[in-house]
């Protein structure tokens, strides 16, 4: 048997067991992609992520949820970079360049009252939805008059495919019952990304948008708490949609209250002659761990 251990780091918080939570497995240039998906599978958060050496840049960071791997994910990269910040790498750096399945992104590091980490994120793609809004209303345990029609629900990606869906009201998120098996029929256009419905009123007074995030059912999860990937493209969602003459906006994501793990991230986007999506937020050992596993043999 392999044995590999986990650092548990809650990201987006400060505050253990709020936030997200991430496994981080340091030094994990000897496991095969097998192993790391046993691992992840064992380990059951939404992502276990996974740091490896890297010929192009500071870092090589690989995903994985329970089912499969992913090519980005915002809140395992603030709890993996955390976790090697704190252990004393990277000193004296403010910066560094990390390679993922989605291209070399920048980082960065801010020490104020709490260690704040931040990275860009790909470029923003939107697409948008053709099925069926009642039956996607009803595969959050809603009905259509709670989405708000005044605003388009489109697919986007800023590194991972999320549908957004405009809800009215923020009573909605209380009574949300997620269906997972239903939404690759319903995202007949790409039956593999989440759903990520969203709204303008807030618990917090200082959040400017309210979201959950209901994860794809080829993840072998159901809820992600608090996303890192999704608040991001909602930067882009905001300058695309919403508001078309500002060209630089900075605002709170808060998510995570109706399944008690609060967690907020921090989004800017601006708009040049591309758009440049950047999060940031917090993070916090909670515990590590060991995991064994039956090293992966290909026959």
């Amino acid at each position: 048997m392999g044995k590999v251990t986990v650092y548990h780091v809650d990201a987006f918080s400060v505050i253990a067991n709020q936030g997200n939570p991430a496994g981080v497995v340091l030094n994990a240039d000897h496991l095969k992609p097998g192993d790391m998906q046993k691992i992840a599978f064992q380990v059951g958060f939404n992502e276990t992520v996974f740091v490896l050496k890297s010929e192009i840049a500071d870092l090589k960071l690989k995903y994985y949820t329970p089912g499969h791997e992913i090519n980005l994910c915002g809140h395992a990269t603030i709890a993996s970079l955390y976790c090697l910040k704190t252990r004393g790498f990277f000193e004296g750096r403010d910066s560094i360049q990390i390679e993922t399945n989605g291209g070399i992104l920048p980082t960065s590091f801010n020490a104020e009252d709490h260690l704040i980490i931040g990275m860009k994120q790909q470029k923003p793609e939107f697409i948008p939805f053709g099925g069926d809004t009642r039956k996607l209303a009803e595969s959050m345990g809603l009905t259509e008059d709670c989405l708000d029609v005044t605003k388009p629900i489109v697919y986007g990606s800023t590194g991972i495919w999320t549908l957004l869906v405009p809800i009215r009201q923020l009573d909605s998120f209380k009574i949300m019952k997620p269906n997972n098996k239903q939404f690759p029929e319903i995202l007949a256009q790409n039956p593999k990304a989440s759903v990520h419905p969203f709204c303008f009123e807030t618990y917090d007074e200082n959040a400017f948008m309210h979201a959950r995030h209901f994860s794809s059912p080829y993840s072998g999860t159901v809820e992600d708490p608090v996303t890192g990937t999704a608040s991001g493209v909602m930067g882009a969602y905001y300058l695309t949609y919403i508001d078309q003459d500002s060209n630089d906006i900075q605002f709170i994501v808060e998510q995570g209250q109706e399944i008690n793990r609060d967690g907020k991230v921090h989004v800017h986007a601006i708009r040049q002659n591309e758009m440049d999506i950047f999060i940031s937020g917090t993070a916090v050992l909670v515990k590590e761990f060991e995991v064994e596993y039956l090293p992966f043999i290909r026959m």
